[in-house]
């Protein structure tokens, strides 16, 4: 966190702006016909996705049909039996403090030692009623008592270059009848595909989850044709190295596993237990072979060994089928197939045995890549690949080049290779954290430094007002070192606002940077909606498009010589991974990489430090086991799981606290503390309106000179107000997202320090008719939040009237127009009145949508008496912040 005294401090004074001799030159005009972002465009794309879809169920009823067999117990259920013991809930433990103090021990103590002392402290364990009496009777009920619905792991060792490795792994069948057997996900599961669309006439699909994808749909086809009756369980396998240690070398190679039955927001929450470990692979540098060649070739036999050896099962339960019970207990004939990989880009090369530099999906030379996009360039041929790997037995030469035509390393058997029904260059998918927030997004912010200078860019860092979506880098984003990905997201809310007005140097015109700057952010911000239909997926051809038509601007700056990236390249294979498998959300390794918290690095933890991975094993088992059993405790309490939250008819719900922040101030007093300059006059012409609110506007100021407004009234004010944001898409696959509007005057803190005020910008929705989109609202600025006290609503409206409850004083902003040449941004403007005064009005917090977040226009450099805190007071011109968060970029 930022400090507020960061807020001020010292900064270099703003360079001159570089301008040619004859100024700098006049800005292109924008072409409307291919602008990414018209209005009438956006607001048609928009209203086919806040509308319900359209379902086209799969035509064999035979998909994914109950098998006939009688049905079995589920988990819960087979436990139950097996302890026999109904009146005790939580056995084999005898009393809920039993349980709830060994789940303390195991999810939230201090370690086994400690919790053995405190243990050995005399009439402890009796006086709780404990049924252990130390750590090691305690593991010993876990072991042998209970169960985790999970397999154990497997230690087996394999040799690769004449050196011995142990893998660590489960049975992969028995993850999957795991996960499809698990009470919790019972009502979740899906079990054949589907086709959405949004419209009535069945032309524009719309995709999120995996079944709503193409692939599944092919899969199920040639599945039913071939064996009617099966029902697919899309297998997705993410693997990825991970750091165990701040310092030093020790790090694990953890691969997980989950399956597309389940819901993405399932599989994508930890706390759901929608994934699985897998696999510890062996993690070794081959530090002994002297050729870097052969090295690099032995650490991907390595890979593909051990990952054969864990996915060998697939190859006949992928064609055969396997009988599988879901949480109810009923039987379906499931065929596991490999559909999915999910890592960065150096577990896609070792996926696909492609060379460093090369893409791992299409045969486009490196030389090419990120110089052009195409969206629909053909991947590797799969067929000729397998083919190559045939020659393995015509002798090493052959097969070495054999796999160089095919575009392949010489791999001895790719775990992939004899998997059925698999094209593993369809499922190496897009990777938003590493491609984009640390792939694209970071060069592009380098490339602003470079192209601005840091001292400019940095000093509107500072100055860009505060919103609760924004991060404020109050020192600047030029000397940030080891960022991460949610930092460069975050700094993806404000990029546009540093550009916006600022010269290039030499007198270069910046419309082309602000075009390529504004594109790659509607790329970014459009590859991780939660849903897509085929227009949307157009808009995210567009701005790719967008942005390689103005890219050369960073050529002609000599801040590029090439685009030879393979993650720009990769930006070309968003939309097909999408049509295939749903949307990103199912496949990013963000989701997974949290995992690594408790998989490895708690894991970890827990030992010894030496031979860890056998005890990160068995406390990750003990772990599980625990998690299970806290579910079944709460299944025979009478507890449900929650299900995934659906849309809500309401555009935004608004709450605020029942007791106010100041109990009691005058109305003149708030004039004075809240910087509400005119509150009794707008109050005035509120009641006015309130009475009559189809009274015109001239009449409303006559009429309210004969309203009286104590000034020694009293409110109550309040210093927040919160707003729960529903699915802008309103298709029910979207979280709400909470958004918060500060009114707050300046204070004093504990330590006597000087807390600047702080009034946010909100929505305010209008009473036009016929208007959509931005034009439906316009940008107020919150000055207080109150309420009236009874005495004085009587008085005003009247006992027999309904009186109006929490109510706003808001300054205006002018209204949205056209956007503006480049950025595309909508500039508007504080209202003022024939003195210079600033308009305002009283509204009823009803009417407010939610927060918003402005660029001031800074110009040529940044005013340096401007500060984050001050800006809104000083500033006049403004552009409005689409990239605020995602729910404003997909409504606004």
């Amino acid at each position: 966190m930022q400090s507020y005294l960061d807020d001020a401090g010292w900064e270099p004074p703003p360079r001159s702006p570089s301008i040619g001799p004859h100024g700098p030159p006049p800005d292109p005009p924008v072409d409307v016909d291919n602008n990414v972002d018209r209005p009438e465009q956006r607001a048609y794309i928009y209203e086919q996705l806040s509308r319900p879809t359209h379902i086209t169920p799969f035509p064999e009823a035979s998909a994914g049909a109950p098998l006939p067999d009688p049905r079995a117990a589920n988990a819960y259920e087979a436990f139950q039996s097996s302890v026999d013991n109904d009146a005790n809930l939580y056995a084999p433990f005898v009393s809920r403090l039993d349980w709830e103090f060994a789940r303390w021990a195991k999810m939230r103590g201090p370690g086994s030692t400690a919790v053995s002392e405190l243990l050995s402290i005399e009439e402890i364990p009796a006086l709780l009623g404990l049924s252990f009496k130390n750590s090691q009777e305690l593991n010993a009920i876990i072991d042998t008592r209970l169960v985790s619905g999970r397999p154990r792991f497997i230690r087996r060792e394999i040799v690769v270059a004449d050196e011995a490795f142990d893998v660590f792994y489960r049975d992969i069948i028995s993850c999957v009848r795991a996960l499809f057997g698990d009470p919790e996900f019972t009502s979740l599961l899906v079990f054949t595909p589907e086709r959405h669309y949004a419209d009535v006439d069945r032309t524009h699909r719309v995709y999120f989850d995996m079944h709503t994808g193409k692939w599944w749909w092919r899969q199920q086809k040639e599945m039913e044709r071939r064996n009617p009756g099966a029902t697919i369980i899309p297998i997705i396998i993410a693997s990825d190295k991970t750091q165990l240690t701040l310092f030093g070398s020790k790090t694990a190679y953890p691969v997980y596993l989950t399956i597309g039955n389940l819901p993405k927001d399932i599989r994508r929450k930890p706390s759901r237990r929608g994934q699985i470990l897998l696999a510890y692979l062996p993690n070794s540098s081959l530090s002994h072979i002297t050729s870097k060649a052969a090295r690099r070739r032995a650490i991907s036999n390595l890979y593909h060994v051990a990952m054969s050896r864990i996915m060998r099962p697939l190859r006949s339960a992928g064609i055969d089928g396997i009988s599988l019970a879901s949480g109810d207990g009923i039987w379906r004939r499931g065929h596991p197939i490999f559909a999915v990989h999910v890592g960065d880009y150096l577990e896609q090369i070792l996926v696909a045995g492609c060379k460093m530099g090369e893409c791992p999906k299409c045969p486009i030379p490196p030389t090419e890549l990120g110089e052009s996009t195409d969206c629909d360039r053909p991947l590797r041929d799969f067929r000729k690949v397998v083919e190559a790997l045939q020659t393995v037995d015509e002798g090493p030469r052959a097969f070495a080049r054999a796999c160089r035509e095919a575009g392949i390393k010489p791999i001895q058997e790719p775990f992939w290779a004899n998997l059925p029904f698999v094209n593993v260059y369809q499922a190496i998918t897009p990777d938003v954290l590493h491609q984009l927030s640390q792939g694209v997004i970071k060069h592009i912010i380098s490339w602003i430094i470079s192209a601005y200078g840091a001292d400019e860019i940095d000093a509107r860092c500072r100055r860009f007002p505060p919103n609760h979506h924004i991060r404020l880098f109050l020192k600047g984003v030029s000397k940030l070192q080891r960022v991460t990905g949610n930092e460069h997201a975050d700094m993806c809310r404000f990029l546009l606002g540093l550009i916006i007005g600022l010269p290039l140097p030499n007198g270069a015109s910046s419309v082309d940077l602000a075009h390529a700057v504004r594109a790659l952010l509607d790329f970014f911000y459009l590859a991780q909606y939660p849903a897509h239909t085929d227009d949307t997926l157009d808009l995210l051809r567009t701005a790719l498009q967008d942005f390689h038509n103005h890219k050369h601007v960073f050529i002609a700056l000599g801040i590029r010589a090439h685009f030879r990236l393979p993650k720009l390249h990769s930006l070309d294979h968003y939309v097909l991974s999408i049509t295939l498998f749903g949307t990103t959300d199912n496949y990013d390794t963000q989701y997974t990489e949290r995992l690594h918290i408790d998989f490895a690095k708690e894991a970890y933890r827990s030992t010894n430090k030496k031979d860890e991975f056998p005890q990160m094993t068995l406390w990750l088992e003990r772990r599980e086991k625990i998690l299970r059993h806290d579910a079944y405790v709460r299944w025979r309490c009478g507890a449900t799981v929650s299900s995934p939250s659906g849309g809500n008819d309401i555009r935004s719900r608004i709450r605020i606290t029942r007791s106010p922040s100041v109990k009691s101030i005058t109305l003149a007093a708030a004039c004075g503390r809240y910087g509400a300059d005119f509150l009794q006059d707008a109050l005035a012409r509120f009641v006015v309106r309130f009475r009559d609110p189809r009274l015109p506007t001239n009449d409303v100021e006559a009429a309210s000179i004969a309203v009286r407004v104590r000034p020694n009234w009293r409110i109550s004010t309040f210093h927040k107000i919160r707003f729960v944001l529903e699915d802008a898409q309103r298709l029910g696959v979207m979280e709400d997202l909470a958004d918060v509007a500060h009114a707050r005057p300046e204070r004093r803190d504990r330590r006597g320090r000087h807390v600047p005020g702080r009034f946010d910008t909100v929505l305010v929705k209008e009473q036009g008719d016929g208007m959509t989109g931005l034009r439906c609202y316009r940008v107020g600025r919150v000055r207080i939040l109150f309420k009236l006290r009874k005495g004085a609503a009587d008085e005003l409206f009247g006992p027999a009237i309904i009186h109006p409850g929490h109510l706003a004083y808001v300054e205006w902003f002018t209204a949205f127009t056209q956007p503006g040449a480049g950025h595309c941004l909508h500039h508007i403007s504080r209202c003022r009145g024939p003195a210079g005064e600033r308009l305002a009005d009283v509204i009823e917090l009803r009417k407010m949508r939610r927060s918003c977040h402005l660029f001031p226009d800074f110009g040529n450099a940044a005013p340096r008496d401007w500060t984050s805190s001050t800006v809104l007071d000083l500033c006049d011109e403004y552009f409005f912040n689409v990239y605020s968060d995602r729910h404003m970029y997909m409504s606004a």
